[in-house]
């Protein structure tokens, strides 16, 4: 995508601070304090899923932990209390953790499961919004913050986690990172080493939470009203 009017914009900032605009020389500082590398430093996989399971407290949110074997039957029960009706990407880890079997046997019995395609078009949409379930894996956890990140594409509609009423985040354990600075640096080093970027990154920290002046907390507004987030050993 071209950047428009970057140039103007940039040479008038300069203008307006009285100097010319630098082009060269141009160097990141090194800040002598960075706390944001120092929040959960050191915590192993299993302390970090230990604070993801405290923050799911504090955002609303149903905490679950299971084993690879273990997920379908884990991710079945969670269905089941949601609804029959259900919307997943096409994600290569259906297959990778076992869930292939479960949504072909789940349209046997009756349930709609829809994987989302591309070809579709806004059909896809139109199912979310008659969904009562959205499923996706998440591609990086933060645990200070009990935040699913999904890295959006034609393959995985952001209408998944956005339009069912309920939303289940399947969370490979290895994805579990301290915080956000984390989840940066993963992002930005992978667009330095010219890997495709998803246009679109998707934050999710539980179901859609907002609230008035007087901080009362409204659930639902602007997105699910119920989460689970389902921890998987892989």
């Amino acid at each position: 995508m071209a950047i428009q009017n970057r140039d103007h914009f940039l040479n008038k900032l300069a203008n307006n601070l009285g100097r010319p605009r630098r082009t060269e020389g141009v160097e990141r500082p090194e800040w002598s304090v960075q706390p944001q590398w120092q929040a959960l430093e050191g915590c192993s996989q299993d302390e970090l899923v230990d604070v993801l399971e405290n923050q799911c407290k504090a955002i609303h949110t149903d905490f679950k932990r299971t084993t690879i074997a273990g997920l379908p039957q884990a991710l079945e029960d969670t269905i089941t209390e949601y609804g029959n009706r259900m919307i997943t990407a096409r994600d290569n880890r259906n297959k990778e953790f076992g869930l292939d079997f479960l949504f072909d046997r789940l349209r046997t019995e009756g349930k709609e499961v829809h994987e989302w395609d591309s070809k579709a078009g806004k059909e896809n949409q139109i199912i979310a919004e008659r969904a009562d379930v959205g499923i996706n894996f998440s591609d990086i956890t933060l645990a200070e913050s009990g935040t699913v990140t999904l890295f959006n594409n034609k393959d995985n509609g952001r209408s998944i986690s956005l339009l069912p009423e309920n939303f289940i985040a399947i969370i490979p354990k290895s994805t579990i990172v301290p915080r956000m600075t984390q989840a940066a640096k993963h992002i930005h080093k992978a667009h330095e080493q010219g890997h495709d970027v998803s246009s679109c990154v998707s934050f999710i920290s539980g179901p859609s939470n907002s609230a008035d002046i007087e901080m009362n907390l409204i659930v639902g507004v602007h997105g699910p009203v119920r989460a689970t987030y389902i921890v998987v050993d892989d």
